[in-house]
């Protein structure tokens, strides 16, 4: 009989998927009992089917021709799991080797258990307060919405969402278990259902917990079992579209279950709420971007004001003071000139480089002057329009040279503090790292590796004569030190060498002061793969060329292009809309690209980067090729596009595929 039935819902995450599958193939070796494991892929576009037959040949593969949800995706695989337990687990997870049997073992001995879940870290081997919850009655709803949770989290009232006053390190009985882990008694399945499809995605884990609770069944929060999440809840939590989706799941759940004679008031309060959080994600992300801008046109205006009535008192030629309107209207508008012209010139893109904030400088005075000769009303002083850029360039660069300091530490603009890197495995592997981080160019500088083999005479550092570079700079059991010796900030472990297990216990283990990056390269991958920060996605070091459409620049211009490209489109649709075989979704193509969730031109068959947005066409769309293209030419051609994109290329596309704007939108960035 199967124990143990794993599945794996995965969109687009083809690095995490085999760094998931590969603890899963090792915690299911140590479990001891048959397993099965099924990986549901909901129409992926970045070779994860491909990599899933070529390396896992024993996982059952189901394929969707499209995107289906969640729940409907995991309960495709639940129909044919046949397995005492069954698991659904995040594609962004790493398990444990001793996961599958101490969460089996401590179920085996809970009879009365109909769900499991355990520990869950992010990717800095910080423990996330989903990992166990509460219900979200109407109560506990309003206080998460309101924000009471996470001001008062140990609260016994206001923190029973992330129930904050339990103790993380012990076992106890839980409302709700998190869908990122979440093993099920097929016994308990058979009589509460499957996940309810009503929910696409978000949620769906609230209801089943909820579920079993009502069919007697408990659900148990485990300490005993670890895992990395690399996504946590506070992925998306700035998101509007997170909190649009997540709310309306907790509606759909409190219609079903709490409220059903009153979900006209019960809605009503909730989608307030939604309208609230989702104004306050917007203006939150807002200010951030702003902010520096802001600042910025506040310090060149105080300067001008200075300038002004300098000038007015000490230039003889000046016959009286500047009128009214300088200050109020003209200076405002220079203003706005040289922080337009410094952005289209990549002032603020990062790096920063002092030579672009000049060149938009410059060209900012030198349109400001032009354009006041022809407007006598408003033809005041020269000498201040080219004082006022002088000072504009500084103010712009001491700016940037404060933030810069007090995040970097030195004054060495555009160039930020050096990553020190440290590989923890073997001679072999680490070797292998350095070569992925040349190939993917991170600039960082290798400091060395620490040796895991105890019995190579070399572990302690001992460098061979002849090979100085590639000698370890200690051995594992002095890796806090060496942090702290070499001044590392970011540690890389070969999964090769290490067990998971161990991986986590080092995180743990390490101190929180200095802070340190921690990344992993799974077995025999060409991904090192790791997170920042509990609330960022998941990133990932990879072999790649270097793409020009990926730079701030381009990527600028493309998006200036989209937008005025889309407004002239919709301005005349009157007339284009009649070329278009689908009429509505043309309009709607057009709606999006002005919005930014869509460009027009882009890369349909081939994984862009994390904030790639979905495509309308594909540079393959414009071939003129008597004979279909296959999947492979389509990506190289989009590959070359995006290596030498110019934006003359988006026109030429556009205008051979102009009656094609309103086919469906290709796939984008990865999403959930």
């Amino acid at each position: 009989m199967v124990k143990l039935s794993v599945i794996v819902v995965s969109y687009n995450v083809c690095y995490f998927l085999e760094q998931a599958l590969l603890s899963v193939r090792r915690a299911a070796e140590k479990l001891g009992a048959p397993v099965e494991v099924f990986v549901v892929d909901n129409n992926s576009a970045d070779h994860s089917v491909a990599m899933v037959r070529a390396r896992f040949p024993e996982v059952i593969l189901l394929e969707n021709k499209h995107n289906p949800g969640f729940a409907k995706a995991n309960n495709q695989a639940l129909r044919r799991a046949t397995g005492q337990y069954q698991l659904l687990l995040n594609p962004d997870t790493v398990v444990e080797e001793d996961t599958f049997r101490a969460c089996c073992d401590f179920m085996d001995a809970h009879p009365a258990g109909g769900g499991l879940g355990v520990q869950m870290l992010d990717g800095q081997g910080r423990f996330l307060p989903e990992s166990k919850r509460g219900l979200p009655t109407p109560a506990v709803a309003l206080y998460k919405i309101l924000g009471l949770s996470w001001l008062l989290p140990h609260s016994r009232t206001f923190g029973r969402y992330h129930l904050g006053f339990l103790d993380k390190d012990q076992p106890h009985e839980v409302d709700v278990l998190s869908g990122a882990f979440m093993l099920l008694r097929q016994e308990a399945l058979a009589q509460v259902g499957l996940l309810d499809e009503d929910y696409f995605m978000y949620g769906e884990d609230i209801d089943l917990s909820y579920r079993l609770a009502l069919g007697g069944w408990k659900n148990y929060y485990f300490p005993g079992a670890r895992i990395i999440h690399y996504k946590g809840e506070s992925t998306r939590r700035t998101s509007v579209n997170y909190v649009f989706v997540f709310y309306r799941a907790m509606v759909i759940f409190a219609r079903k279950h709490f409220a059903p004679r009153r979900a006209g008031l019960l809605s009503l309060l909730i989608n307030a709420a939604i309208w609230l959080r989702a104004g306050a994600a917007l203006l939150g992300r807002f200010v951030r971007a702003a902010a520096p801008v802001a600042l910025d046109a506040g310090l060149i205006y105080g300067g001008m004001f200075f300038l002004k009535d300098y000038w007015e008192k000490n230039n003889k030629y000046v016959p009286g003071p500047y009128p009214p309107q300088y200050m109020r209207v003209a200076v405002p508008v220079y203003i706005a000139v040289w922080l337009t012209s410094a952005y289209l010139s990549g002032g603020y893109d990062r790096p920063v480089k002092t030579g672009r904030l000049a060149r938009g400088i410059l060209v900012g005075t030198v349109l400001i002057s032009a354009v006041s000769n022809f407007l006598d009303a408003w033809r005041f002083s020269k000498a201040l329009i080219v004082l006022g850029g002088a000072w504009a360039l500084v103010a712009l660069v001491g700016r940037q040279l404060a933030t810069h300091f007090a995040t970097y530490k030195n004054l060495r603009l555009g160039q930020p503090r050096q990553k020190n890197i440290a590989i923890v495995g073997s001679a072999a592997e680490s070797q292998r790292v350095r070569q992925l981080l040349e190939a993917a160019a991170v600039p960082a500088r290798v400091i060395g590796y620490v040796n895991t083999d105890p019995e190579d005479p070399d572990a302690d550092g001992a460098a061979r004569p002849h090979s100085f570079e590639h000698s370890p700079i200690g051995p594992l059991r002095q890796l806090p030190d060496l942090v702290r010796l070499y001044a590392l900030n970011e540690l890389i472990f070969c999964g090769r060498d290490l067990p998971a297990s161990q991986i986590i216990g080092l995180m743990l283990a390490l101190p929180a002061a200095p802070p340190v990056a921690y990344k992993i390269l799974p077995e025999a991958s060409a991904y090192i793969i790791g997170s920042s920060r509990k609330d960022a996605p998941g990133d990932y070091y990879a072999l790649a060329i270097a793409l020009n459409l990926n730079q701030p620049g381009p990527a600028r211009t493309k998006r200036l292009l989209d937008v005025l490209s889309a407004a002239a489109l919709l301005v005349l649709a009157p007339v284009v809309v009649w070329f278009q075989a689908d009429k509505q979704r043309f309009v709607r193509n057009a709606g999006a690209v002005l919005l930014g969730r869509a460009t027009w031109v882009g890369l349909r068959h081939t994984p862009g980067p994390a904030r790639a947005r979905p495509a309308v066409l594909s540079p393959a769309d414009a071939a003129d090729a008597p004979a279909p293209l296959g999947e492979h030419t389509r990506r190289h051609l989009e590959l070359l596009y995006a290596k030498d994109y110019e934006p003359g290329q988006d026109l030429g596309i556009l205008w051979r595929c102009r009656r094609r704007l309103g086919q469906a939108v290709g796939p984008g960035a990865p999403e959930k």
